[in-house]
């Protein structure tokens, strides 16, 4: 059977770059989504064109119980799992001595605990077969921090932290951990982000530009395929930070 793949945030700039690239590469994907119900619907349309079909499921990963039924969903129908792509995230800017608790939860909510959900539920089910793939889509925040986005940072440090942990403990049974940490990307959470804050950014940046979603597309693909990576944060930059 081809490769099982879910892939949380799907409707995103991201999220929908990845889910295309991998459904057109014969792969079942399972495209999740919480609020965005119509593009999730207008991309399985989009692929239908193309006759390819995809999975779109509702669900707040931010929630156990919504986590094990896009698990369920997808052992249920496919009786495996292969690759679980954890792409689901908010952003959030504030000063530090301004964010209140509500924020703060919610931003570990949807952006940590969430990793955390989806791959203890999908892990159950690669331990059966001893293979899997774990991708974890972070931010360069999360390896230099961010002023004025805590909240983010430490959500984003945190999953490369789980990332690191996680391919230790698991690489005895055959499953890799990755973590991506994606520079500026020209997708809708950096929409905010005016010309004159874009072109400094190009500026910083040693390539002189802004990256795209197939950019990071192209690091999933090879993640998948290598079979000798693991526990490893890969930041997609431009040069941006080296570290």
């Amino acid at each position: 059977m081809d490769k099982v793949v879910i892939v949380t945030g799907a409707t995103g700039g991201i999220g929908k770059a990845i889910v295309e690239s991998l459904a057109e590469q014969n792969m079942k994907v399972v495209a999740c989504y919480n609020k965005s119900k119509h593009r999730a619907l207008k991309m399985k349309e989009n692929l239908k064109i193309k006759n390819i079909d995809i999975d779109i499921i509702k669900g707040d990963v931010s929630k156990r119980s919504d986590c094990k039924n896009i698990i369920d969903y997808t052992i249920n129908k496919y009786g495996k799992i292969d690759i679980l792509i954890n792409n689901a995230g908010i952003s959030t800017y504030n000063l530090f001595t301004d964010i209140s608790d509500e924020e703060w939860n919610k931003t570990i909510d949807v952006n940590l605990n969430s990793v955390f959900y989806m791959s203890q539920e999908a892990i159950k089910h690669m331990i059966l077969t001893k293979s899997g793939c774990i991708i974890n889509i972070s931010s360069i925040w999360g390896m230099v921090g961010a002023s004025c986005e805590v909240a983010y940072s430490v959500s984003k440090a945190g999953v490369d932290g789980m990332t690191k942990s996680l391919a230790k403990e698991l690489g005895p049974s055959n499953i890799r951990v990755n973590s991506i940490a994606p520079g500026t990307i020209d997708t809708d959470m950096n929409a905010h982000l005016t010309t004159d804050e874009l072109n400094m950014i190009k500026y910083e940046t040693p390539l002189q530009k802004i990256g795209k979603p197939k950019d990071i597309v192209r690091c999933i693909n090879w993640l998948i395929e290598d079979e000798f990576t693991t526990g490893q944060v890969i930041s997609i930059n431009g040069g941006w930070t080296i570290v």
